[in-house]
């Protein structure tokens, strides 16, 4: 006497093929496209401008401005920090050293053009890339001067 495999069954086994399939080639895929990581984050800061993509060309910094960080300190917490944190990843990258990682024009335009950054910069594509989010918040150019000069601050930058 024969015996037959339920149909119920053998879809089983279908579905199983199929995501043991589907696995492998994400695993290969990722293993040949790892843009998230650190070494093509820094390869594309190589090759991307310093400034970013937006309106902000040019950024004069002197002493800082602690009134004006108060206000960037109001902002962040108000509105960035549901995404960021000072010193831990969360939704979106730590804040702390941003200042010395970025340029000052680099840093505002990514909070006034997120989206258009992360099109067309190098950096933000990257960084899109491997935190999966895409930042929704979009400041003015003053909201923006004020969030850099907080972040000054917390770098611990006094003077230029």
């Amino acid at each position: 006497m024969k015996t037959r495999t339920s149909p119920f069954r053998t879809d089983i086994m279908y579905a199983a093929a199929a995501g043991l399939i589907l696995l492998a080639g994400l695993t290969a895929c990722g293993r040949s496209d790892d843009s998230g990581n650190a070494s093509a984050r820094k390869q594309t800061a190589e090759t991307a401008d310093p400034r970013g993509v937006g309106p902000i060309k040019s950024v004069e910094l002197g002493p800082l401005d602690e009134d004006l960080a108060a206000r960037g300190a109001v902002i962040f917490s108000g509105t960035c920090a549901a995404c960021h944190k000072m010193e831990q990843r969360y939704v979106g990258p730590a804040i702390a050293g941003v200042t010395q990682r970025r340029t000052p024009e680099w840093i505002m335009n990514m909070i006034m053009n997120p989206a258009e950054m992360t099109q067309k910069d190098p950096v933000a594509k990257a960084m899109l890339a491997e935190y999966m989010t895409q930042m929704s918040v979009s400041a003015t150019e003053a909201e923006a001067r004020a969030l850099l000069e907080y972040f000054r601050k917390m770098d611990g930058e006094q003077h230029e």
